[in-house]
């Protein structure tokens, strides 16, 4: 991994395949923080398994990664992961 890597986090959003949920959370790794999630391992999301990923965003260092972190959680940043749910479409 290079030195410019390591400092990289990204922001994603998740879908459940079987229920009207969305999860967002930030990793330096977003695959294989998504094998945890399909796995069962993140207790927060176990239960509404399985989980697509449909939105990332590459943030350049861990304290903005958390502004928009906190941002997407939020009312309005969670209706805008529906506006891209709803055109089918996913960025990132």
């Amino acid at each position: 991994m290079s030195q410019v890597a390591k400092n990289n986090y990204s922001v994603y959003a998740l879908k459940s395949i079987n229920y009207d949920r969305i999860y967002v959370g930030m990793s330096h790794e977003i695959e294989t923080r998504l094998v945890y999630h399909n796995s069962g391992k993140v207790k927060s999301t176990t239960f509404y398994k399985p989980w697509k990923l449909f939105y990332k965003e590459f943030i350049d260092s861990r304290e903005n990664a958390r502004i928009k972190e906190k941002y997407l959680k939020s009312g309005c940043g969670k209706e805008f992961l529906k506006s891209i749910l709803s055109q089918g479409s996913s960025v990132g």
